[in-house]
């Protein structure tokens, strides 16, 4: 049996610990939400600033790879509704909070944050700096789609203090790109790269994806090579997770047999990523490289690399509020996240009240399993030799670990383990064996894409 065979299980991408599917929903509540979230909050706000994830849920055509949280629809009149909606969320957080937001990091995700007008671009990010103010040294970021992201659009955001942007491409290939109903030519990828880099972002990625149907070796290799001459600052080089049984994600329009498998869609990772490290980049995470000087990679060798629902991240904060339709925050003692549905959410703005519909509080295990698997997804090593870090049930996953070791995934050295170049791809595996309540309480029907 091949690695492959023997590791690609489902499990979790950890974006957070624990998992959602793990949540002790019955012991939360908003009220407790708001304790927690004051807690942490103060030392954040006066050392390192907080973070906001605002999702701006509306697309104008469904992609059918993507399993986000989105609303199809061509009618633009559904933008400055929304947008007071989120304004009138942050004045509640406002009211929540005991200092003045300082805020550290802003992310724009979707849906498509370029369905939305520069002007109304424009009202939501100057609405939320009248009860607020920039950290030092702010990174603010969003999420364009190569379609529809004009030149207006990239000088609005970098006006308001937008220095950072990620393209969706996943695949230039006509035929993958018909299954996945993602259509866009390099010419339109290209074209907004270039107005971005003349207008002054400092970092500009790329979105790419493995696994897709219909993908070839081939079809990998030309995007790579198309991507390579564009030279992005940052690259995503995500699986494709294919959860079709996730209400409303529109995988649906191919069949199962149409995906690469097993040892065929590893190969197109791989040979993508050497192509890739023969290119100047660094693999900084799971998924993730960037240019030797960007940022992101400075972080992930000082060890400064962080992971959150966000996904990677240069810098850290210990708060961050999502905001908008199915956002999830963090308070690093707790989780909440915001109704699911835009008629729930704007329901309980309506009532003045936070739309947060589920939470988690944090256990002292789960903050000592949280920061070994961020070790693991942010630096591939980790180690229990100081009391804090260490947890009774160490001694029963040791084995599985050991199992690991055998075939060359990591090395464990006394109370130190380290991911090995082989065990790279493996990473999600590896922090499932931490993984408590994984183990504890086994799913019975599938809840997360293949690990590879």
């Amino acid at each position: 049996m091949s690695l492959i065979q023997k590791y690609n299980v489902p499990g979790p991408r950890y974006t957070s610990y624990p998992t959602v599917p793990y949540w002790e929903e019955n012991l939360f509540s908003v009220d407790q939400w708001k304790k927690a979230l004051r807690e942490s909050f103060v030392h954040s706000n006066t050392t390192e600033g907080i973070s906001l994830y605002i999702h701006l849920p509306f697309c104008e055509s469904l992609c059918t790879f993507c399993g986000c949280n989105k609303r199809i629809t061509k009618r633009h009149d559904v933008e400055h509704p929304y947008i007071k909606a989120v304004l009138k969320e942050w004045e509640l957080y406002c009211e929540v909070l005991p200092q003045r937001p300082q805020i550290k990091e802003i992310h724009l995700g979707g849906g498509t944050p370029t369905f939305f007008s520069p002007e109304n671009l424009t009202l939501l990010l100057d609405g939320l700096f009248i009860n607020a103010d920039r950290a030092e040294n702010y990174e603010f970021s969003f999420e364009g789609h190569p379609n529809n992201t004009t030149y207006t659009h990239l000088q609005t955001l970098y006006d308001l203090g937008f220095r950072r942007v990620s393209f969706g491409v996943q695949d230039y290939a006509e035929k993958v790109q018909n299954a996945i109903h993602r259509k866009q030519s390099f010419h339109n990828v290209a074209k907004v790269t270039f107005w971005a880099r003349e207008i002054g972002y400092t970092s500009v990625g790329h979105d790419l994806i493995f696994g897709l149907p219909f993908q070839t070796l081939d079809n990998v290799l030309d995007t790579i090579a198309k991507t390579n001459s564009l030279q992005p600052d940052r690259l995503a080089f995500y699986s494709y997770a294919h959860v079709p049984w996730i209400k409303g994600n529109g995988q649906r329009g191919f069949n199962d047999q149409d995906l690469p498998k097993d040892d065929v869609k590893r190969e197109l990772y791989e040979k993508g990523k050497l192509e890739l490290l023969s290119r100047n980049y660094v693999e900084i995470g799971m998924d993730h490289f960037a240019l030797k000087k960007d940022s992101m990679t400075t972080a992930f060798q000082n060890g400064t690399l962080h992971r959150n629902f966000m996904g990677y991240t240069a810098s850290k904060t210990e708060v961050m509020i999502g905001l908008g339709v199915s956002s999830i925050s963090d308070s690093w003692n707790a989780f909440a996240q915001n109704e699911k549905t835009i008629e729930a959410y704007y329901e309980k703005l309506d009532k003045d009240e936070l739309p947060v519909f589920r939470g988690h509080l944090l256990n002292q295990e789960d903050l000592i399993i949280r920061k070994h698997i961020l070790n693991l997804m942010c630096q591939f090593q980790t180690s229990w030799e100081n009391k804090k870090a260490y947890f009774p049930e160490i001694e029963q996953i040791l084995p599985q670990l050991s199992e690991m070791e055998k075939d060359g995934l990591l090395n464990i050295d006394t109370q130190t383990l380290t991911v090995t170049e082989k065990g790279k791809p493996f990473v999600r595996n590896i922090c499932m064996a931490f993984d408590l309540r994984l183990k504890r309480k086994a799913p019975q029907t599938q809840l997360f894409s293949m690990t590879i």
